[in-house]
């Protein structure tokens, strides 16, 4: 069964941190690029961040650019978000999804909030 899980979503201050995890299953994880998107309350979804197949090349939206880091682990068949100083902004479902837009995980809450 082709399948994309997310973990690691929370409540967390502004300024905290949280990994997001998202393992795969029933395809070649190791030849597709992932990225993870976000869709806030209210609002349409928006593309965080994308990894290519190998890992080496990386891209990153403008609002979270230097506070992200997306990483795969193509042995554990994951792909990570870091997510570092986090913003109220920040808050929404977050969503793993394969390079070609067919697979989707169910998605994870992440909410900042004081």
């Amino acid at each position: 069964q082709v399948q994309l899980v997310e973990s690691g979503g929370g409540s967390v201050q502004p300024g905290g941190s949280l990994r997001l995890s998202c393992a795969a299953s029933g395809f070649s994880f190791n030849l597709y690029s992932m990225q993870w998107y976000r869709r806030p309350p209210g609002m349409g979804r928006e593309l965080v961040a994308t990894i290519s197949s190998s890992g080496e090349i990386t891209q990153y939206a403008d609002s979270v650019r230097g506070r992200f880091t997306i990483a795969r682990d193509n042995t554990q068949r994951t792909v990570y978000l870091e997510m570092r100083n986090l913003k109220p902004e920040d808050t929404a479902v977050y969503y793993c999804v394969r390079w070609d837009g067919n697979v989707w995980g169910q998605g994870t809450q992440v909410t900042v909030s004081s």
